[in-house]
C-alpha cells in the first residue's frame, strides 16, 4: 500500500524543487459539493495527485475541495483529464497562476477539516445553494462603472494593504469568521444597492455573498475566479485593469504583480514597498512589509531584538523558540482598526 503522506524532510523537498529543470505551473480551485466520506476522497486524491508529481494545500470537507497546487507543466492536461474524471469536478475553473516562477510548493499536503473555509456559521438554515450570481470581468468593468455600485474586499487586512480593486471596501478583521458578521452589519443601509464580493480565487466572496443573502441583502455577486482569473482575462481580452497593486498568495511567492502600482509601505522605514517577508528569526517569523534595504540593514528581521537572536548559537536559538506559538503572527498597525464602521 502506498504511503498517503510525506515522509522527507522540508529542507531536503524545498532542495530537490530548486533542482528542478522542467517549468511548473502553479493552480488554484475549489467547488462546492457534498463530500460523504471526505477521508476515503482524500486518500484516493492523494494517491492520483502523487502520481503526477503535484505539490500544493489542498483541504478536503464534507462541502467540497480547496486547493492550491503546482504540476509539471508537461502533465498539466492529466491533471486536468484526472480531475475532471471526477463527476463533481468536470469543468471546474483552474485558476492559473498570474505571475509565476514555478517554485510555489515543494510537498504535497491534503488535509481533512470541517470546513474548507472556516466561516462561524452554525445557522443550519444556511445553505451554499442560494449563493451571489457570478460577475466576470467585463461584467465587473461595467458594473463597478456606477459609482452606486458596492465593492467589497473579502481578504484579510494584510492582502488588502497591498493590492485591491479601485474603490473597494476593506472589511478590517483578521479572520473569515468575523468579516461575515461585519461585512452584513457595514452594508445594512445598502440592501438593495448592488454588491460585488471578491476574493483571491473566489472561495470566500462565493460564500460571503451566500451569507448576505441569507440575511436579506438583494443583488449580491461575486467575482468569478477572484483576482486571479479577473487579471488573466484582463491580459487575454485586453480589458482595462481595475486592480491596483499587488496579488497576496499563500504559497512561496507571497505574491502576484497584477499592476506596477506600489500601495503599500515598508513597516520599518516607511519607504513605498508591497514585498511580504517573514522574519528571519524563527522564534518570530512574522509576517510583515519590507523593502530591500530594510532587509540588507535587518539581516531580513523584523526588529534589532530579533536580529541579536538570529546571531546566537543555533542550539541556544532552538532551546529558547521551544514552546512559542507563531500562528497568526501577522504585523498589523493597529487593532483599533478591527472596529466595524457602517458605511453611510
Amino acid at each position: 500500500m502506498p504511503v498517503l503522506h510525506n515522509r522527507v524532510s522540508q529542507e531536503e523537498l524545498k532542495k530537490r524543487l530548486m533542482e528542478e529543470s522542467e517549468p511548473r505551473t502553479t493552480i488554484s480551485f475549489y467547488q462546492y459539493f457534498f463530500i460523504e466520506n471526505p477521508q476515503q476522497f482524500r486518500d484516493q486524491l492523494y494517491r492520483q495527485l502523487n502520481a503526477l508529481k503535484v505539490f500544493g494545500r489542498i483541504y478536503v470537507a464534507n462541502e467540497g475541495i480547496n486547493a492550491q497546487i503546482s504540476v509539471p507543466s508537461s502533465g498539466f492536461d492529466a491533471l486536468r483529464q484526472y480531475l475532471y474524471s471526477i463527476p463533481e469536478l468536470n469543468g471546474l475553473r483552474l485558476n492559473i497562476a498570474v505571475d509565476d516562477d514555478g517554485k510555489s510548493f515543494w510537498v504535497l499536503k491534503i488535509k481533512v477539516r470541517d470546513k474548507i473555509v472556516a466561516d462561524g456559521i452554525d445557522d443550519p438554515a444556511f445553505d451554499m445553494r442560494r449563493k451571489g450570481r457570478y460577475v466576470d470581468a467585463v461584467t465587473f468593468n461595467h458594473l463597478t462603472d456606477d459609482p452606486q455600485t458596492i465593492v467589497i474586499d473579502m481578504r484579510n487586512h494584510y492582502e488588502y494593504e497591498v493590492g485591491h480593486f479601485d474603490g473597494a471596501i476593506e472589511v478590517p478583521s483578521d479572520t473569515f469568521r468575523e468579516q461575515l458578521p461585519m461585512a452584513a452589519e457595514m452594508m445594512e443601509a445598502h440592501k438593495d444597492q448592488n454588491i460585488i464580493m471578491y476574493c483571491t480565487g473566489g472561495i470566500r466572496c462565493e460564500k460571503a455573498s451566500a451569507y448576505l443573502l441569507h440575511k436579506g441583502f438583494k443583488n449580491v455577486f461575486h467575482l468569478e475566479g477572484g483576482i486571479i482569473n479577473y487579471a488573466n482575462k484582463v491580459k487575454e481580452e485586453g480589458l482595462k485593469n481595475k486592480f491596483r497593486g499587488k496579488n497576496f498568495v499563500f504559497d512561496n511567492r507571497m505574491g502576484e504583480r497584477i499592476s506596477e502600482e506600489v500601495l503599500a509601505h515598508c513597516h520599518q522605514c516607511g519607504e513605498p514597498a508591497d514585498t511580504h517577508v517573514n522574519c528571519a528569526n524563527e522564534a518570530c517569523h512574522l509576517l510583515f512589509i519590507q523593502c530591500s534595504k530594510c532587509g540588507f540593514t535587518y539581516q531580513g528581521c523584523c526588529s534589532e531584538e530579533c536580529q541579536d537572536f538570529i546571531k546566537l548559537p543555533e542550539e541556544e536559538q532552538k532551546i529558547l523558540r521551544k514552546g512559542i506559538m507563531k500562528d497568526q503572527n501577522v504585523f498589523n498597525k493597529s487593532r483599533a482598526r478591527l472596529r466595524p464602521k457602517k458605511i453611510s
